[in-house]
């Protein structure tokens, strides 16, 4: 038993694949377009009201949001496409006699005129306004870094990620930082611990065992970064097959209209805004109640979702963040920010014969990322990264932007979830078309990824 009171500390991590410029619907610029709206504008009003929570900003998340033009696009499709497609649905509800899914569905369309309305409130700029809650970055397209083949194929993406955050957010970063899709090798560390990281969250459940007390001890690495578990039995409150989301009342996620609405809850009656809100205050209530067991006898608890999951995927999900801070500061439960938690905490040293890859992958292995289902995504990563190795700054940054936007995760996961169609496997393509185009080529036009990692530099590539 800890003599130290016990602490939970809940970090959003804000991440999504490099979209902008690359298609409008189903895939594509919509994907940031609705996470702005839905999640991102809710989460920082939040923030900006005081919540003790832990943002994380991947580098290629911030650098679609600066990019020229790309906030005026969002607004318009806010302004112009949703308002439409409401429209469209409504009438459409009330010609088939069905003026109660017309009613939801026009208040549905007044959520997007609010956000829209937030937006220009700040004068569409987002980013600057997350800037001072920015606290933990992470590498510069959310690449599996385990998978990557050589160390400066590695410290490539490290320096990228994080040159950028300190670009854009300052000298004062603390040294958090979210290793894509928590994938950990014990071999990073003294990579991460070269390029200024001091600590990230990591997914031991399947080596501690689920619901283990371990699980609030953060362990120190020989080569320095703090390797902080998250609870995966608390956290799977919320995001387990069985979490909170999946109530009757909520919002269905799933199921559609002809234009892409949502006026049905998840027991299939008409959505009820009322009833949702509701379930979320209660929903609220009862997490922070077992947080607040878990830490009874002390420990550092450190829940880690995405932030889409608040608003994009889960419609209450603001909400329910919203109630939990509330609930949280009412019952005295020590709500923290994780690099405050980690100055002061207690820890314990890594075994030296870790041998253990782990991800938060089903299973948490690298499986996800690399199998049979994706062995074009996985071997033409490692054989575009080697290809670029060994043309040396000859390669050009072209070429080298190209190596980043298809070392992303997001292709692979999206491939294995069979989440997008054929949307991922033609994006990589073309990245690895491009990077062959381009390598050591006299450029003759502007990359289409022009605005990713603007503050890479090319050393990496070229150190032993």
């Amino acid at each position: 038993m800890s003599s130290r009171p016990g602490r939970v500390a809940l970090v959003l991590h804000t991440h999504m694949p490099y979209v902008e410029g690359f298609g409008t619907w189903p895939f594509g610029e919509e994907w940031l377009w609705e996470a702005v709206a839905t999640s991102y504008l809710p989460v920082l009003e939040l923030l900006d009201a005081g919540a003790p929570l832990t943002l994380s900003l991947t580098p290629v998340v911030c650098d679609q949001l600066e990019a020229p033009g790309a906030m005026e696009r969002c607004a318009a499709f806010l302004r112009d496409v949703r308002s439409a497609s409401h429209r469209l649905d409504v009438d459409g509800s009330r010609a088939s006699g069905r003026p109660d899914l017309a009613d939801e569905l026009q208040r549905a369309a007044a959520e997007y005129a609010g956000a829209l309305a937030r937006l220009e409130a700040i004068d569409l700029d987002l980013l600057g306004r997350l800037r001072r809650h920015a606290a933990w970055t992470s590498s510069a397209t959310h690449a599996i870094l385990p998978l990557i083949a050589t160390d400066a194929g590695v410290r490539l993406q490290l320096h990228a990620g994080i040159a950028g955050h300190r670009a854009r957010f300052g000298e004062n970063w603390a040294g958090g930082f979210w290793l894509p899709e928590c994938a950990h090798a014990a071999w990073l560390d003294p990579l991460l611990e070269e390029a200024g990281v001091h600590a990230t969250c990591v997914e031991f459940t399947d080596v501690l065992g689920y619901g283990d007390r371990r699980h609030l001890t953060p362990l120190r690495s020989p080569a320095g970064p703090l390797l902080v578990p998250l609870d995966r039995a608390t956290t799977d409150l919320v995001w387990g097959r069985t979490g909170y989301p999946g109530h009757g009342a909520y919002r269905d996620y799933h199921h559609r209209t002809t234009h892409d609405h949502h006026p049905w809850a998840n027991d299939r009656e008409v959505y009820d805004d009322a009833r949702a809100s509701a379930q979320a205050r209660a929903d609220a209530a009862d997490f922070a109640a077992r947080c607040a067991e878990r830490v009874r006898d002390g420990g550092l608890c450190v829940l880690t979702f995405d932030t889409e999951l608040f608003g994009h995927w889960w419609h209450e999900g603001p909400r329910f963040l919203a109630a939990f801070v509330e609930e949280a500061d009412r019952i005295g439960l020590d709500l923290v920010h994780l690099d405050a938690a980690l100055a002061d905490a207690d820890s314990e040293p890594l075994p030296q014969d870790w041998p253990h890859i782990t991800t938060w992958g089903e299973p948490h292995t690298l499986r996800t990322w690399s199998s049979p289902a994706v062995a074009e995504i996985a071997a033409g990563q490692r054989a575009a990264e080697l290809q670029v190795l060994c043309a040396g700054p000859a390669a050009g940054e072209r070429a080298v932007r190209e190596l980043l936007a298809l070392q992303a995760s997001d292709w692979a996961f999206m491939v294995t979830r069979d989440l997008a169609g054929d949307y991922p496997l033609e994006r990589f393509r073309a990245h690895r078309a491009a990077l062959e185009d381009t390598i050591g080529a006299v450029p003759s036009a502007e990359p289409r990824v022009r605005h990713l990692a603007p503050h890479m530099r090319i050393a990496p590539l070229l150190e032993p």
